[in-house]
C-alpha cells in the first residue's frame, strides 16, 4: 500500500542528494531534501584556553510535492523543534551534540506497534550530530542517531558528501517512528554510517541497476560470507543496503556501504577473489556477472581497491 502513491505517479522517489552542497536554502527551494540537521557551533581561545562557545546552526525542513489529475499540491512540513544539548566543555575542547528533524505534512494512515496501535501523521524523521571543536582549530564530527528511515547523508564543514548510513529499516520506522520512540520522548535509535561511493562506483551502479541485463538481488544475513578470499568467481556485487566488513590474510581492511562495488578484482587478476567479504549487518546486494560490464571501468576500479596496498 505504502508503494501505491509512487507507482500511480502521485508521490516521486527523491533524487539522489548532491555530492557537494554549497547552497542549502536552494536545494530546500527546489524540493531536493525532506530536511537537513545543520549543526553549527564556535569557541573563542585567548592563548589556548577556551573562553567562549555556543551554537550557531539549527535544522531545515523541506517540504512534499504530490500530483494528482494534472494538479500540483505542495504539503508544507512538520519541523520538531532542535534539541541543542548542554555543550560538554573540557580542557582544550567543546562537544556539541544537535538533533532535529519532523514529519512530512502528507497523511500516511497505518497500524503502529504501540497506542493507539493506529496513526493517521507521518512518522519522524530526524538525525542526532555531534561536533567536537577543539582550541588548535581541528574538530570531529560524528553521527550518534538517526531515524530508521530514510537513508541519510553526511556532509563535511566544507561541503562535502563524507558518510551515509549504512542500513534502513522501513518497516521499524514506519511502525515505531512517533511519540515517545523518539528524540523528543528521550529514545533514539543508533546511527551506522560508512564511507561513501567513489564516483566511478556511482556510475557503475547505475550499469548494474539500469543496464541490460537484469541483476539477481539478494539478500545477506548478518555474519554471513559475501565473498572468501581464494574462491574463483566472475561475478560483481553492489551493496544495496547494510554495511559489509572486508578482511585479506584475516587482517581487517575497512568497512563498505550501500553504493559499494565488489569483486571486479577477480576478473581482473587471475579469476579467484582477492579478499573475504562478510557482512557486518543484514545486507541487500545485486548481483551481475562481471562479462555485461565494461571491463575498463572494472580495470580502473580494481585499481582503486588495492586495499591491502595501504599504508596502516
Amino acid at each position: 500500500m505504502t508503494r501505491m502513491p509512487f507507482d500511480m505517479g502521485v508521490a516521486h522517489y527523491d533524487e539522489p542528494p548532491p555530492d557537494q552542497v554549497d547552497d542549502l536554502e536552494a536545494l530546500r527551494e527546489a524540493d531536493r531534501f525532506r530536511f537537513a540537521n545543520r549543526l553549527s557551533a564556535w569557541i573563542e581561545v585567548d592563548d589556548g584556553r577556551i573562553t567562549g562557545h555556543g551554537y550557531s546552526g539549527g535544522g531545515h525542513i523541506g517540504s512534499t510535492t504530490m500530483r494528482l489529475a494534472g494538479r500540483v499540491a505542495t504539503f508544507a512540513a512538520v519541523a520538531f523543534p532542535d534539541r541543542q544539548h548542554a555543550p560538554v566543555v573540557s580542557e582544550g575542547w567543546v562537544k556539541f551534540v544537535q538533533t532535529y528533524g519532523g514529519r512530512t505534512g502528507v497523511p500516511a494512515p497505518r497500524r503502529v506497534k504501540y497506542p493507539p496501535f493506529v496513526q493517521i501523521s507521518a512518522p519522524l524523521v530526524w538525525t542526532t550530530l555531534s561536533l567536537t571543536l577543539y582550541a588548535d582549530g581541528s574538530s570531529v564530527h560524528e553521527v550518534t542517531g538517526a531515524s530508521p528511515f530514510p537513508r541519510h547523508w553526511i556532509y563535511d564543514r566544507d561541503g562535502k558528501l563524507v558518510l551515509k548510513s549504512g542500513l534502513v529499516d522501513f518497516k521499524d520506522w514506519y511502525q515505531r517512528a512517533f511519540g515517545s520512540h523518539t528524540p523528543w520522548g528521550d529514545e533514539d535509535s543508533p546511527a551506522l554510517v560508512s564511507e561513501v561511493e567513489t564516483a566511478l562506483e556511482r556510475e557503475l551502479s547505475g550499469h548494474i541497476m539500469r543496464g541490460g541485463t537484469k541483476p539477481r538481488i539478494s539478500k545477506v544475513a548478518q555474519g554471513g560470507t559475501l565473498l572468501e578470499q581464494g574462491d574463483e568467481g566472475s561475478d560483481v556485487f553492489l551493496v544495496l543496503d547494510g554495511v559489509v566488513a572486508v578482511e585479506v590474510g584475516g587482517k581487517p581492511l575497512g568497512q563498505l556501504g550501500p553504493g559499494a562495488v565488489l569483486g571486479e578484482r577477480a576478473l581482473i587478476e587471475g579469476g579467484r577473489r582477492t579478499a573475504t567479504v562478510r557482512a557486518v549487518t543484514a545486507c541487500k546486494v545485486a548481483t551481475i556477472s562481471g562479462a555485461d560490464l565494461d571491463p575498463r571501468m572494472l580495470t580502473e576500479l580494481a585499481a582503486t581497491h588495492r586495499r591491502e596496498e595501504s599504508p596502516g
